[in-house]
């Protein structure tokens, strides 16, 4: 077992690994910026280093400073978290290389899912289903590009190999807009990503957004957790998610998820993974696949009992994964909200002091957050302040829970989007379940 794990990232994920590193006797270490002093996992850990000033470039993303604090502090390994460096290959790579354990995949995995045309083509040889378009790379021969358009059919989308984030993509309706759409994301992805490569694929009009969550060891054995909707999106970030995702064909998910187990085993990953499919007209099609634990990990915890950050722990810790798929069984229905320190109109972060705090409880309620009465929100970072998580029998059961713990969420001192979600859990289409991910934009007038 590890005995000292530093924790790389801040807010409530850094709060949630050390509530789990302190429930398997491992010891904590905050790595923390200088403003970051105050935050609620840098007052719990076992010991804290501050590894530089309020810009993450200066510290949550300084490899040197992290790598360093790793040292002195004797820590065996480091978690990254989500965001940062989490799936970023040279700092696992950096981090083995100093002896120390990366709680994560190896960086060659890393490194080929971070590459959206190699991920493509491993998963296709894994027999994950993917988009139709152009197996690889685009050239400069613009014949092929042209016959590649037409095999695959209007609308395709032009999207850059190391993009993410909803950055690096461009949708073409017509064959006259395809060679300079293909020109303009290559010069956006070399500014962007330094790297220019760029691929097409079939462009889904109306899909949802559903993601498969596995867990392997790296040592040839995998489970998946299921799946979850993660639809409700504003400019490709999610706000609202649900597990299991509502309205899938029993036939069509279980042959995607054991797709996916299949997949980790066939590239030997390690660690816990996120499968990302569009959904549409009964088919998926793999997007991409998230190395590291997810914003919306809870929901899954809540439908299995199964905690993921625990399970990335004793993974890292050399061993062999315990649960078998026969082992995870299905209960009920959750759903998420993220709450933001931000203007509910206008999306603006709203950082700040918060002067009242009060958060919701009752049977069924969980919250992930790291701030507390008197915490002042940094304007240096992700406007995330807490994750309120309900869970029912039945997808009604949990809404409704998610509904009265909306209400009685109370925070003072900064503009949050609380009643953005209130709106969202009472809307009539998203409570009959599959809306598609243009649904909340077209809400918003977007």
């Amino acid at each position: 077992m590890l005995k000292k794990v530093l924790i790389a990232n801040r807010g409530e994920i850094a709060l949630r690994i050390l509530r789990a590193c302190k429930e398997l006797g491992i010891k904590t270490v905050a790595a923390h910026s200088k403003t970051d002093v105050n935050l609620k996992h840098v007052l719990l850990a076992d010991e804290t280093v501050c590894i530089g000033p309020n810009p993450s470039s200066q510290s949550y993303l300084n490899v040197p400073a992290i790598i360093s604090a790793m040292e002195i502090t004797n820590a065996d390994a480091v978690h990254p978290g989500y965001g940062f460096l989490a799936e970023n290959a040279d700092f696992a790579e950096q981090v083995e290389k100093s002896g120390f354990i990366f709680i994560g995949p190896t960086a060659g995995v890393i490194r080929m899912m971070g590459d959206k045309v190699a991920a493509i083509d491993a998963m296709r040889k894994a027999g994950v289903p993917t988009v139709p378009g152009s197996n690889g790379p685009l050239t400069d021969d613009e014949d092929r590009s042209r016959a590649v358009g037409l095999e695959v059919g209007y609308p395709v989308i032009i999207k850059a190999a190391a993009g993410g984030g909803g950055r690096g993509m461009r949708v073409v309706r017509e064959e006259s807009e395809l060679l300079k759409a293909i020109q303009v994301t290559r010069s956006e992805a070399k500014s962007a990503f330094g790297d220019e490569t760029v691929y097409m694929e079939k462009f889904l009009e109306n899909p949802r957004h559903v993601e498969v969550q596995v867990l392997s060891d790296g040592q040839g054995n995998a489970i998946h957790l299921g799946d979850r909707d993660c639809s409700l999106q504003r400019r490709h970030q999610k706000v609202l998610e649900e597990a299991p995702a509502p309205g899938i064909p029993d036939d069509a998910r279980q042959q995607v998820l054991e797709a996916c187990v299949n997949a980790c085993v066939k590239i030997g990953y390690r660690g816990a993974g996120t499968f990302e499919f569009l959904y549409e007209n009964g088919q998926f099609f793999f997007i991409e696949m998230n190395t590291r634990v997810q914003v919306e990990h809870p929901v899954t915890e809540m439908i299995t009992g199964v905690d993921i950050v625990k399970q990335q722990l004793l993974i890292a810790s050399g061993e062999k994964l315990s649960l078998r798929q026969s082992d995870i069984i299905f209960r009920g229905h959750s759903f998420e909200c993220r709450i933001n320190a931000e203007d509910p109109v206008t999306f603006m972060p709203s950082p700040g002091k918060i002067t009242a705090y009060h958060p919701p409880g009752g049977n069924g309620v969980r919250v992930d957050s790291h701030i507390y009465a008197g915490y002042t929100v940094p304007p240096y970072y992700d406007s995330l302040v807490g994750k309120i998580i309900t869970y029912g029998q039945t997808r009604e059961a949990a809404l409704s829970r998610m509904a009265n713990a909306l209400d009685e969420l109370h925070i003072e001192g900064i503009k949050t989007n609380i009643t953005l979600q209130r709106d969202l859990v009472c809307d009539a289409n998203f409570r009959k379940g599959g809306v598609n991910i243009h649904y909340l934009e077209k809400k918003l007038n977007l």
